[in-house]
């Protein structure tokens, strides 16, 4: 972490959402915030053009590649990568943003990502990967989506392959076969997150601070 940044450990969580494309994971995501309002959903930076019906400052902070590697000379980004050509990165101030306003946030980036993010905040950093029910799955949706050309749909499934190895150190696995259910047992995990001791120690500390002036 950089130095002089305040670690906010106890103030939010910070849940990491990690998977292929074509897994549902941005879907899923923004689900869980519409559900659960205590949970904000990062906003990342992105080199990559804007797509039809995405909104800037919405879905993501579209920039130039000058203005996104500024950012990383300056030290603005947590976490930042260069994915299938385009940069991509979560902000300090989105972090910071979210602690401020007392939310928690999901963040949807690739695992090594995720990885630096855990290193920066180990306390309250919650690793997630969303798995396809199978590979095949995974291609199909990948296929379906209708964006990519097959070589790029190729290059992005063998990534997937790879990018799976980090599901090895993550918290939860969360399997999407359903979508009804993928989001419930996403939001069992926040559920189950805010309710561990290391994040009420705070509460903990009141009661037990309690019973020794009753003592």
């Amino acid at each position: 972490m950089d130095e002089g940044r305040e670690d906010p450990r106890c103030s939010s969580l910070i849940f990491v959402l990690t998977g292929a494309s074509g897994s549902g994971k941005t879907t899923l995501a923004k689900a869980v915030c519409d559900e659960d309002r205590a949970v904000r959903f990062s906003i990342s930076h992105t080199t990559r053009p804007r797509r039809p019906k995405e909104i800037d400052g919405v879905d993501y902070h579209f920039v130039s590649r000058d203005a996104f590697l500024d950012m990383v000379a300056e030290g603005r980004f947590v976490e930042w990568a260069e994915i299938h050509g385009y940069m991509y990165g979560t902000s300090w101030d989105e972090i910071e943003r979210a602690r401020s306003d007392g939310v928690d946030l999901i963040c949807e980036i690739e695992g090594f990502g995720a990885c630096q993010i855990k290193a920066a905040f180990p306390l309250n950093t919650v690793l997630i990967y969303l798995l396809p029910p199978s590979m095949e799955e995974l291609k199909r949706r990948m296929t379906s989506r209708g964006q990519d050309a097959p070589e790029e749909i190729e290059r992005r499934y063998r990534n997937a392959i790879e990018e799976m190895e980090f599901a090895r150190i993550f918290d939860y696995l969360v399997i999407n076969r359903d979508f009804d259910e993928a989001k419930r047992d996403l939001l069992a995990i926040v559920r189950a997150e805010r309710l561990k001791r290391v994040v009420r120690s705070d509460v903990l500390e009141r009661f037990l601070g309690s019973t020794e002036e009753e003592r």
